[in-house]
């Protein structure tokens, strides 16, 4: 443990304030549901196969993080059948790619604080 007179100054991102920080929503920084978000950002809609294959993850992990974004409503889901199969397709919703958004603003902020120093 450090001695009081050894604590360095943490430096805040220019421009955010603490309460801001707070804002920072972890539920995206997942590295699965990142990638769920980012895919469908660029390649609407994906089924669950492709999202499975993409990122080589079980169907129940793969299903736990969908489900979670499903519930903060960052992504939707419609399931239909294909050949009397199954299939569900994702959508990233406005909500989500706003929130996709803040983190990437908030993850580039990081990266040129750390620039600068």
């Amino acid at each position: 443990m450090r001695s009081p007179d050894t604590l360095r100054t943490v430096r805040r991102l220019p421009g955010r304030a603490g309460a801001e920080d707070s804002k920072f929503d972890r539920l995206v920084y997942e590295r699965v549901r990142l990638g769920i978000m980012s895919a469908l950002a660029v390649n609407e809609p994906l089924t669950f196969n492709e999202l499975k294959a993409l990122f080589e993850v079980s169907d129940g992990n793969l299903s736990a993080h969908a489900r979670k974004l499903e519930e903060a409503g960052y992504i939707a889901c419609e399931k239909s059948f294909a050949d009397r199969r199954p299939k569900s397709e994702y959508r990233l919703t406005a909500a989500g790619r706003q929130a996709l958004f803040r983190y990437l603003d908030h993850i580039e902020a990081v990266i040129k604080a750390t620039r600068r120093s």
